[in-house]
């Protein structure tokens, strides 16, 4: 049995799909889970509850974690430690691997211009501190030999059937598809990697069931030579056929809008990511799995034939 921790969210429902390739034995987890597959095993229950996680890991051979919990400081600080002790435990307890999905927020920002697996783990935000805090509860337990365990680490990431926890959804594709300027965080002249959700979680699924790929970090297959902003909102405007109409949101702005958009009020103390190229380099698995990321222009032509009433435009 292979199980996911925080079905139904934009990781977990593509999680679920490519791990059909694997195994028929997928159960689901999540306040109010949805079978992907017939076959699948649902179990509807509160994560933040202690004997609610022990149950969900019962008779697992494989843990992956995808739970996303509202994106609220306060909510995180309660919730995210106290959730991954209790993961760790119950995987030890049980005998089973885990896979935890997780971003790149405990970097040091004055190295997001080209970040790896070894980059820098030094946290400039309040929600940077609390993901460092879980990779390292988890890694410790990997030291002491008690779990096996790694960590598949996400850029931000984009893709299709995306709503409300996409950045990039709400600040530029949403607008655009409705004749509105898109928004973008500090400023259009710096790069910025996305990491495509299909990619993530067919990388997450593959690790996962790969032995050899335990006990360290990986970052999930991300497109290289990432646009700017500016590139970015003239690439979906391009294939939305839209004029690429945009202002650039200084962090006064984002506050505003945080009082119509609540991902917006969170974001403020994020917004470093966005005054400095931010490049995710994914070369560890690219080579060692021989897997191309799919390309930017790609991604974005699958979203807006999945998602918005308007077509690509024909080439």
């Amino acid at each position: 049995m292979q199980t996911i921790l925080g079905a139904g969210g934009a990781i977990g429902t593509e999680l679920a799909k490519a791990l059909k390739k694997y195994t028929t034995k997928i159960k689901l987890v999540s306040r109010n889970p949805k079978k992907v597959h017939d076959t699948d095993l649902l179990l509807a229950t509160d994560l933040t509850k202690k004997e609610a996680v022990f149950e969900a890991v019962k008779g697992s051979s494989i843990v992956y974690i995808t739970i996303g919990f509202p994106y609220k400081l306060s909510v995180w600080k309660e919730n995210w430690p106290a959730f991954i002790s209790n993961v760790t435990e119950a995987c030890i307890q049980h005998q089973c691997k885990l896979v935890f999905f997780d971003n790149i927020y405990m970097y040091d920002k004055n190295h997001l211009a080209y970040m790896t697996e070894e980059t820098p783990i030094r946290p400039s935000s309040n929600k940077g501190k609390i993901r460092a805090e879980v990779v390292k509860i988890i890694m410790d337990e990997v030291s002491n030999n008690k779990l096996t365990a790694l960590i598949a680490r996400s850029a931000d990431f984009y893709g299709p059937s995306i709503k409300k926890t996409c950045l990039l959804t709400e600040t530029v594709f949403r607008p655009l598809s409705i004749g509105k300027k898109a928004n973008w965080l500090s400023s259009v002249n710096f790069k910025h990697s996305f990491t495509f959700t299909p990619d993530a979680a067919e990388a997450t699924a593959l690790l996962g069931n790969t032995n050899a790929a335990y006990n360290q970090i990986w970052h999930l297959p991300t497109a290289k030579n990432p646009p700017t902003g500016k590139e970015w909102i003239e690439m979906i405007a391009q294939e939305m056929d839209v004029k690429p109409d945009y202002q650039a949101a200084p962090k006064l702005l984002v506050k505003i809008m945080g009082l119509f958009m609540p991902i917006m009020k969170e974001t403020v103390e994020m917004m470093y990511q966005y005054d400095r190229d931010y490049v995710f380099d994914s070369s560890k698995f690219e080579t060692y799995f021989n897997y191309e990321p799919t390309p930017y222009k790609k991604g974005i032509k699958t979203i807006i034939e999945k998602d918005y009433q308007l077509k690509p435009k024909k080439k």
